[in-house]
């Protein structure tokens, strides 16, 4: 295996800071702390609305090169982000997207490293759609949609920006996963199984980059009032004009609220999720936590993190892997 050249143990305050930086990412009603992100190119995919959206502008507000990304162009939401360039003269550059498209990702990477100068310095994982109703009754049509948006496309978007990374030494990836990606709620399909490959394919990568120094951090929000209840409305009623009357009688609860769900309901701020983000990119490199749950209501998912963590520094941390697997949970 290569060295590592990463990661270091901490001693006195500087070890105390760092802990009470990464405990802090939990408490969402913190004053947040005024964040430099100059110097910094941030990719996002799934910019065209929610907590894409927001994070593009955040970053850019905070000083960042953002490469703001999304599918389907031309579209209203990129008139509206080359507005705010020219009325704030923010740093950010629309690039076409689709996660589920090797050659518009391949593209897409290559653009912003070439207006960047090198290696992207963060790539965000965003991009993601959700179905609802019975696994049973998930089609193919479906399934293949999902897993290659939620699961294939961050794998392409890693395998695309990993190269200029490695090569620079440098660099961190996230993955946006949620509660469910820990946890299950029945009924919401194929969203919980692609969220749970997402972390365990973030988690490998994580191990496997450390010798390179490259970051690869978990986020899991709760549920957050945006739009993404308003797609997968629309994608779960498609998916119920294609059910058979047996299939619809076999989970006659389930198929009924299948999308009805709007989210308007919910009043948590999605800014939670990108002053998380910012918080993490601006911690030093190696001390990254792997996941942080952001949501100021119940965590659900908190217990088996931390149960997950301790059990793979007990299995593999005395193996050829135990320094990965160390520097990855910071013990």
């Amino acid at each position: 295996m290569p060295n590592i050249n990463r990661r270091h143990l901490l001693a006195g305050a500087a070890a105390t800071s760092v802990l009470a930086a990464t405990a802090s990412l939990a408490q969402a009603d913190l004053v947040e702390p005024a964040i430099d992100l100059t110097g910094k190119s941030i990719l996002i995919t799934g910019c065209s609305s929610g907590f894409g959206r927001l994070m593009a502008e955040d970053f850019a507000r905070k000083g960042a090169k953002v490469f703001a990304t999304m599918r389907n162009l031309p579209r209203p939401e990129t008139d509206e982000l080359i507005g705010l360039v020219e009325s704030e003269q923010l740093d950010i550059h629309v690039l076409e997207i689709d996660v589920t498209s090797d050659e518009q990702v391949s593209e897409g990477v290559a653009a912003a490293e070439k207006l960047a100068g090198g290696a992207i310095d963060v790539l965000i994982n965003n991009a993601g759609v959700g179905y609802a109703g019975p696994i049973e009754l998930q089609d193919m049509e479906a399934t293949q949609l999902i897993f290659d948006t939620n699961v294939y496309g961050p794998h392409r978007m890693a395998r695309a920006a990993l190269p200029a990374m490695r090569a620079a030494k440098s660099g961190l990836v996230f993955s946006i996963s949620s509660q469910l990606g820990r946890v299950i709620a029945p009924s919401t399909g194929h969203y919980s199984p692609t969220k749970f490959a997402l972390e365990a394919m973030s988690e490998a990568m994580a191990y496997e980059l450390v010798p390179y120094g490259v970051d690869v951090c978990i986020v899991e929000p709760g549920g957050y009032p945006t739009k993404v209840w308003v797609n997968r409305n629309q994608l779960a009623n498609e998916l119920k004009s294609r059910f058979t009357e047996d299939e619809a009688a076999a989970y006659p609860a389930l198929v009924a609220r299948m999308g009805q769900e709007d989210g308007t309901r919910r009043s948590t701020d999605p800014m939670d999720v990108p002053n998380a983000i910012a918080r993490i990119i601006a911690m030093p490199a190696g001390t990254r936590p792997l996941r942080t749950p952001v949501n100021p209501g119940p965590k659900p998912q908190v217990a088996l993190n931390e149960l997950s963590a301790q059990l793979q520094v007990k299995w593999l941390g005395n193996s050829p892997f135990g320094p990965w697997i160390k520097a990855v949970h910071n013990v």
